[in-house]
């Protein structure tokens, strides 16, 4: 491919941000190349969103088999081909990143695979790949450089013994036992999914409970359930010491109840991210940071005129759907297309099973920052639709404000959550109450009926509670 030599617009990186505002800027008509430095839909598509996902519904289909005479059959000796699983997710990857490649064509977008770097405004080098060396010019430059998993200095990641998300995509052989170090959403995830499957699973959380971030209603369902899969859950559990021995880890933890050791095949560090910018910008070119994040204004500027950023780089909410959202409103702003829309509310989702969706304030922030609120409540062994399928764990809870029954915030814990919270989503955005949620006709049967009945609630107007 000949690269041209003056682009509107030249992004650094692929993933959602990069690739998502690579396409926008190719829909307003703008001349834009995109450089990643392994495939077109970096991190998230590759190694992190799309490819766990594929895994985590391995999980839930080898689950099903072996409680199948629930729905009246069983299945007998069910092999597990567990490098065929973990091949699925990989061919996954792939068909998605050439979905992104052709996207790309037909938006008339350049891409190239390699590393770049930002020389100063408007001047970009390609470092390396088939057009090393290539220097290009852009009226505006947007760096979307992402993540990569945080890791500890004394236990260096090799792949086996020490693994971060990215080496555990790509096992090979499943570990008799595990120890994940974090259980936010990617610990949690893959907790579910390994064990799942037969191995041994430790999940250490340093905090009160799994799931830091979500309703403390939520995180406690979703431990009693993963206690009662067999994950071995520690909060309030700290990790003293690390030791790599020739077949195993050993683990020095300290809780309430005093110190222990823990001896597991392996380690899974999911202690968090940290940002992507070495060998981004070149020495001349100093941005504002904060944390070692890009710092941006409301147009997504950063310090430097007409060099942008948007992702995981500028810094939380560390989730690819919120990078899209900013990147495309990058894109508007900087061609005058559409003023930036700021973020407000977005969905965080778990897909473990159950599921975890929510959005807004949790009832503890609620009750953190005095605000007069409403709860309403339905639980899924309510729910007709749910208990067919044999999925009637969890609830739905709706936070709504006490004068005028606007959502404050919402959470589901339940097979379905993460398909479910976008009503919610969309009822925030348009400023619906939750007596218009409640009026609204919901199909029966179905899982979504529950998200009426919880906003019924509110009022004990709930017909199957």
């Amino acid at each position: 491919m000949n690269l041209d030599t003056q682009y509107d617009l030249i992004i650094i990186g692929g993933g959602p941000a990069g690739y998502a505002a690579g396409i926008r800027a190719g829909q307003l008509g703008r001349r834009a190349l995109v450089v990643e430095k392994e495939r077109a839909g970096g991190t998230c598509l590759n190694w992190g969103c799309i490819p766990s996902k594929a895994l985590l519904k391995s999980a839930e289909a080898y689950q099903a088999a072996l409680h199948s005479e629930t729905f009246g059959f069983t299945c007998k000796e069910i092999e597990v081909d567990f490098a065929q699983v973990m091949g699925r997710s990989r061919t996954v990857a792939d068909q998605m990143g050439g979905g992104i490649e052709f996207l790309f064509k037909k938006n008339k977008v350049d891409y190239i695979v390699g590393s770049a770097n930002l020389l100063e405004p408007g001047v970009v080098e390609v470092v390396d790949g088939e057009h090393a060396g290539a220097l290009l010019k852009a009226d505006k430059v947007m760096i979307a450089t992402g993540c990569k998993p945080r890791t500890l200095e004394e236990v260096p990641v090799d792949g086996k013994r020490i693994m971060t998300s990215r080496e555990a995509l790509a096992m090979k052989e499943m570990p008799a036992s595990i120890a994940i170090l974090g259980a936010g959403a990617i610990g949690a995830e893959f907790a579910y999914f390994l064990n799942a499957f037969g191995c041994k699973v430790t999940l250490i959380e340093m905090l009160p409970k799994i799931l830091p971030v979500e309703d403390v209603e939520i995180s406690k369902v979703l431990e009693k359930a993963f206690v009662k899969q067999g994950i071995d859950c520690r909060t309030d559990t700290r990790v003293d010491d690390i030791k790599v021995l020739d077949e195993s880890v050993s683990l020095s933890l300290h809780s309430e109840k005093g110190g222990e050791s823990l001896e597991v095949a392996s380690v899974l560090l999911a202690i968090g991210v940290t940002p992507n910018l070495h060998g981004v910008l070149a020495d001349s070119c100093k941005i504002d940071l904060n944390r070692g994040y890009i710092q941006v204004d409301e147009n997504y500027q950063t310090s430097l005129n007409n060099v942008y950023a948007a992702g995981d780089i500028i810094g939380p909410p560390w989730l690819a759907h919120v990078a899209t959202f900013r990147a495309v409103q990058a894109v508007n702003g900087m061609f005058e297309h559409a003023k930036p829309i700021p973020l407000d509310s977005f969905p965080g989702c778990t897909y473990c099973q159950p599921q975890v969706a929510s959005i807004g304030l949790t009832e503890e922030k609620a009750k953190e920052e005095g605000v007069a609120y409403k709860v309403g409540k339905f639980p899924f062994a309510a729910s007709g639709k749910a208990v067919a399928v044999n999925h009637p764990e969890g609830f739905v809870k709706i936070i709504v404000g006490e004068k005028y029954g606007e959502i404050l915030g919402a959470h589901i814990i339940g097979s379905d959550a993460t398909e479910l919270i976008t009503e919610y989503g969309l009822g925030m955005k348009l400023e619906a109450t939750v007596d218009e949620i409640h009026q609204t006709i919901h199909a029966h049967p179905t899982m979504s009926e529950a998200l009426a009945e919880a906003a019924a609630s509110v009022h004990g107007e709930a017909i199957h509670i």
